[in-house]
């Protein structure tokens, strides 16, 4: 179940699990949104509270403190540990999340390159003087397919992409899931909305995590790892604390960026030739998705 943020994939995949349960099949969700592995970052990740998730097992969930940081490369091995034990009760396990690179990770079948701290180090600490401009203006140079899929950013995504084109002498593209097997046989259920719709989804959506206390979880979280403190919200959020933002400058600055990686989140799934879109607000959207699910299985 993939998707832009603010789509509602995890209403739709426990209606799906409901669904199957109905059918006789139990299933069972493994969340593929990074910064939901993070305990504590709940307002900001739209993380669906525990009295919500209908009594359904959820995995991967809240496993990492803010401090450390999240790697795909070991996501990859946990979830597919997840999956792998979910089967083996005899259960469905639906894959639920809008990180792309974390979803493909899954699904797909490939390894990630080997890293060297050495060219790791380096490179952190120019992103650390410089910023990610010039960092991604070398990648652009180097693999402009990596860096439109990366974004300008990500700094520690660049600095990583940067890492593999020095370690092996080629593009990061070849790191990337383009074109690769499957892991497992699937069915994806990609949803979108338009982007007339999703923008005032995606702007309300931001406004609300204000309301509802993103400062106050912030304060609460204590040290934050650098993967945590640059997560969109949280480093406006951080950055209103500290006096650096107004709170109006935070939350557009944080509007503005949801827009851009729900964009970039569109590009990343249209690379599943094999996925299913549906609308958001199709009035059989429910039916439809669970028709797929129950198809597959």
């Amino acid at each position: 179940m993939v998707g832009a943020t603010g789509t509602g994939k995890s209403d739709l995949s426990l209606s799906i699990v409901e669904g199957l349960a109905r059918a006789g099949m139990t299933a069972e969700i493994v969340n593929a949104d990074a910064m939901q592995l993070y305990r504590g970052m709940d307002i900001g990740t739209a993380k669906l509270p525990v009295d919500e998730r209908r009594g359904i097992p959820h995995h991967l969930l809240d496993v990492l403190d803010p401090s450390q940081e999240a790697s795909v490369a070991d996501y990859q091995v946990d979830a597919r540990a997840a999956v792998e034990a979910i089967e083996g009760r005899g259960h469905v396990p639906v894959l639920v999340g809008g990180s792309g690179l974390y979803v493909s990770s899954v699904v797909q079948d490939f390894r990630f390159p080997g890293t060297d701290a050495g060219i790791r180090a380096r490179l952190e600490a120019e992103l650390g003087a410089e910023g990610p401009g010039a960092l991604y203006r070398r990648l652009k140079e180097r693999d402009p397919g990596a860096a439109e899929a990366i974004g300008p950013h990500n700094g520690r995504r660049i600095v990583r992409a940067l890492e593999v084109i020095e370690i092996t002498g080629e593009d990061f593209g070849s790191g990337l899931p383009e074109g690769a097997a499957p892991w497992r046989e699937s069915t994806t259920i990609a949803l979108r909305a338009p982007r007339d719709q999703l923008v005032p989804r995606l702007d309300e959506r931001v406004r609300r995590m204000w309301a509802d206390g993103i400062l106050d979880e912030v304060r609460g979280l204590g040290g934050l790892g650098v993967t945590a403190s640059r997560a969109i919200g949280y480093a406006q959020a951080i950055a209103q604390l500290s006096g650096e933002l107004s709170e109006i400058d935070a939350i557009e600055q944080t509007q503005a960026l949801t827009r851009r990686y729900a964009r970039r989140q569109v590009s990343w799934f249209r690379r599943y030739r094999d996925a299913h879109w549906l609308d958001f607000d199709d009035t059989d959207l429910h039916a439809t998705a669970l028709r797929l699910a129950i198809g597959e299985y």
